[in-house]
């Protein structure tokens, strides 16, 4: 009965078709904004912040990348991580050559340059689909990753082939280097990520969104109602690839402050692909639940039985959190491809008719 529809009437196209019809979900969407722009910052800790949010809204960031390509276009990869990479390199050169451009506008510029190659990658979606097309972002993962540790002017030809960030400001406040305080790359990474989920969610919504659900439901059947495939899988790996490339960015900008090329190896694919897994293959919403819950896990497994004074070490929480993920993955591709999102849609539901059996 907490979500119950009754009196919530619609009196324009507008308002039924709006992205939160429902008074209870723009009520508790305002009450999450307000929690991660007003309360976290003003009570939340630099550990809290640097290990927990950041991180947590650039792996969200990426899930949903990922899961435009997946989720709703249904084109598997396995090369996130690498275009995360692009990305990054792609800022460092770009702040490198333009150092008096806005550091936040180089960020989201890096993901022009890995929706480009991603297209690039995505040319084979084509000719084939399933797992083929995985083994081919996987080749697109290999070739990146070599391409970063083999080519030097990628990383200004640094002894050490890292990537090291330098001081920004913005606004007069340094956002990004050693100087930076957790609480200004905080508000940098969580403005970005609302404002590309935001629209994101919109996009879906709309033709191009439809596009790609019709492509991922039969292809066949989307080509003869019209739906160009050359067009549609393109642009998903491109947005896909844009996306990624930009949480890739905000990683070693806003987050590691320095990266090497192992940090955008095979495991970081696989990796935001457990995420979207656990979270919900094509919601949105289930981007931002998986990647709390694997990014989460082995912070409650440490501290949580610490508080208890349960000591545990940390190769066991590292063992502990991978059969815990790996359980959960098999769970859910058995009982609940949709994960974490379908339940929720589920709770919602039970919640509009509760007490009421029907």
């Amino acid at each position: 009965m907490f979500y119950r529809e009754a009196g919530q009437f619609k009196t324009s196209y507008e308002a039924d078709q709006s992205l939160f019809p429902i008074r209870q979900d723009r009520i508790g969407l305002i009450l999450i904004l307000l929690a991660a722009f007003v309360v976290i910052p003003f009570t939340a800790n630099d550990f809290f912040l640097t290990s927990i949010m950041i991180p947590f809204l650039v792996f969200s960031l990426a899930a949903i990348g990922l899961n435009v390509l997946t989720g709703f276009a249904g084109q598997l990869s396995l090369g996130s991580g690498a275009f995360m990479g692009v990305g990054a390199y792609a800022a460092y050169k770009l702040t490198t050559i333009f150092p008096d451009v806005n550091v936040v506008f180089l960020v989201l510029m890096s993901g022009v340059f890995s929706a480009a190659i991603g297209a690039v990658f995505g040319l084979p979606s084509l000719r084939i689909k399933g797992l083929y097309l995985a083994v081919t972002t996987l080749a697109a993962q290999f070739f990146l990753e070599w391409c970063f540790i083999r080519i030097p002017w990628l990383y200004n030809y640094n002894a050490s082939g890292a990537i090291e960030i330098p001081k920004r400001e913005m606004f007069g406040v340094i956002v990004s280097g050693a100087e930076a305080t957790p609480l200004a790359r905080y508000f940098v990474v969580l403005g970005i990520t609302v404002a590309i989920a935001f629209l994101i969610a919109n996009v879906l919504r709309g033709r191009i969104g439809r596009s790609w659900m019709m492509i991922r439901d039969m292809d066949i059947a989307a080509e003869l109602m019209g739906i160009k495939p050359l067009q549609t899988k393109l642009m998903a790996f491109a947005v896909s690839s844009y996306i990624c490339g930009v949480a890739g960015a905000m990683m070693v900008f806003f987050w590691l402050n320095a990266a090497e090329p192992s940090s955008y190896a095979i495991n970081l694919s696989f990796q935001v692909l457990f995420m979207v897994i656990l979270g919900g293959l094509g919601s949105i919403a289930g981007s931002f639940m998986g990647a709390a819950f694997i990014w989460i896990l082995p912070v409650f497994l440490k501290f949580v039985p610490g508080a208890l004074g349960i000591e545990i070490g940390a190769e066991t929480v590292e063992h502990l959190t991978f059969m815990i993920v790996g359980a959960l993955i098999i769970f859910f591709l058995i009982v609940e491809p949709h994960g974490f999102a379908r339940l929720w849609q589920i709770g919602k539901q039970k919640l509009r008719v509760w007490p009421f059996p029907y």
